[in-house]
């Protein structure tokens, strides 16, 4: 939107903007902000940035060196069309407070260097990302956790658990229990908001795909987007959760996009389509090639299925994540690429023909992962296998252009296993992380901080406390 910040401040004076809002993501993954009135917007902020206490923010400093700044990155300025008074917003990258650098767990500058990295090795110039995103809309929850209790009541007037309610009016039109798939009003009782969800979106210069309902019956939904270079996609990701969250909650509802917050019910993924061109051509397409991929697009399934359990340490990263991948549905729980499977790891989508449409899905990941980590370890997975020649086929990982979940157990067996839970994903991770450092992409640093806060302040912290169902299972003994 802005080439340089002489640009931002003289739109903000022409448009009258009375709020800047600085938004930042911590190593974990989520997204902190400050404001300021408009006063203070001036180029000094662009150079020297906005101090803040990284001892706070969880994954950064500690206390007793918790001075940082925050660099607001012109290109990323939107209208925030949530506050009442009007206010420009910007993604902000963290820098030391005396130097001005970035900071080294900064992970927006870990995306910047996967996509240098791509072009010193020369194999491609640049890749584009599209992401899907999937959530629930609820009407209500409400949970807690103490030494004596621990309980969680969500609700949805889709759900087909009210559909007996005598309560109030009840019109009926709820959606069964892994039925919500494209239904259509009355029973797709939200299509209103999600189109309220696209059209700012778009007005934030982010064109959508699509938006429909998904196949969870109680409020599960889908919106896809176009797409966008690696870390542009990274900012795209992390606005577009916001804006959904918001919308929602603007008109009295709420937005999950945790992976399985509903037993049995469909989760919620968030897939990775990807492909790389250089200087224009796109490298992914081979009219010959199996499911018209190339050598080096089949190389690159190689590296993200040979690197698999690692990665779902940075893409699937929650004790949660590992409640959707299980079977019965259609988050995968097999390492292998398809045609247009979506019990696949990776689905190479049958409608995507045309040789600059011609990628790959990587399915496995959800909305708890730190995107711009994510996406620059699948980026760095890709390029180990294409730089090693990783055949995927070579190495077991199909193609399996069949329902897995029907495969005779022996057949079954032979195909290597998604980690079972997040300890697993992190074990895999400190046994397979060379491939992440090349280029400086990541470091060794980040990843013992990563593991370190995964392990201690929620895998184990979840693992310590009773579950409510343990009480079912074992209260009487």
């Amino acid at each position: 939107m802005f080439r340089n910040p002489k640009e931002v401040i003289r739109f903000a004076q022409t448009k009258r903007i009375e709020m800047i809002d600085l938004k930042f993501i911590d190593l974990i993954g989520r997204w902190h902000h400050l404001s300021l009135p408009r006063s203070q917007l001036n180029l000094d902020m662009f150079k020297r940035g906005i101090p803040f206490d990284g001892s706070a923010t969880p994954g950064f400093k500690s206390v007793e060196s918790g001075d940082m700044v925050l660099l607001p990155d012109t290109k990323t300025a939107r209208l925030d069309p949530f506050w009442d008074m009007p206010t420009l917003s910007f993604i902000c990258s963290s820098a030391e407070a005396d130097t001005f650098k970035l900071y080294k767990r900064e992970p927006r500058n870990v995306a910047r260097k996967a996509e240098q990295y791509l072009t010193q090795t020369g194999i491609a110039d640049r890749s584009l990302w599209s992401t899907e995103f999937e959530f629930y809309i609820f009407d209500s929850i409400s949970y807690k956790n103490d030494i004596n209790m621990a309980s969680y009541i969500i609700d949805s007037s889709e759900a087909d658990w009210n559909s007996g309610l005598r309560e109030g009016k009840n019109l009926g039109h709820k959606i069964p229990s892994h039925g919500g798939y494209h239904a259509i009003p009355p029973l797709d009782d939200l299509f209103d908001i999600r189109a309220k969800m696209v059209r700012t979106i778009e007005e934030g210069g982010i064109p959508v795909r699509y938006h429909h309902h998904e196949v969870g019956g109680p409020g599960q939904s889908e919106i896809e987007i176009l797409d966008d270079t690696l870390t542009n996609m990274g900012d795209i990701t992390m606005w577009v959760k916001y804006v959904v969250k918001m919308v929602a909650r603007k008109h009295n509802h709420t937005v999950t996009f945790m992976p399985k917050p509903l037993y049995n019910e469909a989760g919620n993924g968030m897939h990775f389509h990807q492909h790389l061109f250089k200087k224009g051509k796109p490298l992914f397409y081979d009219k010959k090639g199996y499911a018209g991929l190339s050598q080096i697009a089949l190389y690159y399934i190689g590296g993200l299925l040979t690197h698999g359990n690692a990665l779902l340490a940075l893409t699937n990263p929650s004790t949660n994540s590992f409640k959707r991948l299980v079977p019965g549905f259609e988050a995968p729980v097999k390492l292998f690429f398809s045609l247009a499977n979506r019990s696949a790891a990776i689905r190479i989508p049958k409608y995507a023909q045309k040789p600059k449409e011609k990628r790959m899905e990587f399915r496995p990941p959800d909305g708890t992962c730190n995107v711009y980590l994510a996406l620059a370890a699948q980026l760095m997975a890709g390029i180990d296998g294409i730089r090693k020649k990783i055949n995927p086929t070579k190495a077991g990982f199909g193609p399996i252009d069949e329902n897995v979940f029907t495969l005779p157990p022996k057949e079954r067996d032979k195909i290597k296993s998604i980690p079972a839970t997040l300890k697993e994903a992190l074990d895999a991770l400190k046994k397979d992380h060379q491939f992440l450092l090349h280029g400086g992409v990541f470091t060794e640093d980040i990843l013992e901080v990563w593991i370190d806060y995964k392990l201690n302040h929620e895998y184990n912290e979840v693992r310590n406390r009773p579950h409510p169902y343990e009480m079912s299972l074992y209260y009487d003994v």
